[in-house]
């Protein structure tokens, strides 16, 4: 993959073209350039192979985790495993919600008129987000560990996120960007980071930055094109439940999940010091959702009565941070 494939992320509209415009070029842009979980990634090579004692999977000092004593005090194969463990939470994860995400788009789809530009972009991103889905579970598979699947309760909920996809679409696009903006920021972060990575889980974050340019590109403008029109009760309703939705979201990407915190043992006073306490780590939730904040400014969802809500939920003043 070349290095101009992580910046080329068709987030700005070219002079002049229009929304349904930029819908066909992401369309054609789909087929262009598009990646295969069993054709573009070279499972069996040698290089590829996951071992769970792999030092390159030891968290470093800039992930929350990482820093602590308690987790630098682990025996080597230890910390490792820990390292694992999280990047085969976060693949769960991904498979869990471009599993909202996917039928979502289908209930979205299921009342475009024919002819609709809509129709065409958005079932290219489901066959993107099927493979993504493949080739993190996959991953999960060939790690030997097994994840716990997301809580019943959580679970309900994504029911509701799914119908909204047809009846209230704004919200449903909303927290498309709430998830996949913390794990496209961390990705890019990583893999700009010089570390050294392990090439299969390289591999996997590069097709994923790269097709979710385009998840991302078509979210945005979508909704700069329906929020100006919404009624004043709808524009409430995403105001009230942006920085909840972005909060948790936020939280569910860039965090341990209690099962992982259970399954190590890992003290609360480390939680609290590793993210509840920790400034570099606040700063980067913020950074991750930097632009969905400016997103929600533009669109005049967050205005500056609105912060105390946002810091309620950790955010702190996006009026500070948003790009």
């Amino acid at each position: 993959m070349q290095s101009s494939d992580l910046v080329n992320h068709t987030e700005r509209r070219a002079n002049g073209e229009t929304y349904e415009q930029l819908v066909h070029r992401l369309s054609v842009q789909s087929v262009r350039k598009h990646y295969r979980a069993f054709e573009d990634i070279a499972w069996d090579a040698p290089e590829m192979q996951i071992d769970p004692t792999d030092p390159r999977f030891e968290l470093g000092p800039e992930e929350g985790l990482g820093r602590t004593a308690w987790y630098r005090a682990l025996p080597q194969e230890t910390r490792a495993r820990i390292g694992l463990s999280g990047v085969v939470g976060a693949m769960k994860l991904g498979v869990v919600f471009e599993n909202v995400l996917k039928r979502g788009l289908l209930e979205f789809a299921a009342d475009l008129p024919n002819r609709s530009e809509e129709f065409r972009y958005v079932y290219h991103e489901v066959i993107e987000e099927a493979h993504h889905s493949l080739m993190f579970q996959e991953f999960i598979n060939r790690s030997g560990l097994d994840p716990s699947p997301m809580p019943a309760k959580l679970q309900r909920g994504t029911r509701f996120v799914v119908r909204m996809g047809r009846a209230f679409p704004e919200l449903f696009f909303f927290f498309v960007l709430g998830g996949e903006e913390p794990i496209d920021f961390a990705q890019k972060q990583t893999i700009k980071s010089g570390k050294d990575i392990h090439p299969l889980v390289k591999r996997v974050m590069q097709i994923h930055i790269t097709e979710e340019a385009r998840h991302l590109c078509f979210a945005r403008n979508y909704l700069q094109r329906t929020v100006p029109g919404l009624p004043g009760y709808k524009k409430l309703r995403l105001r009230l439940a942006l920085p909840v939705l972005l909060g948790i979201m936020a939280r569910m990407m860039l965090q341990p999940s209690s099962a992982m915190i259970r399954r190590y043992q890992i003290p609360a006073s480390v939680i609290r010091e590793a993210y509840d306490d920790n400034a570099d780590h606040k700063r980067k939730v913020r950074g991750s959702l930097a632009s969905v904040a400016k997103l929600a400014i533009e669109l005049e969802l967050l205005r500056p009565q609105d912060v105390w809500l946002w810091r309620r939920q950790g955010l702190g003043n996006p009026f500070k941070y948003a790009l």
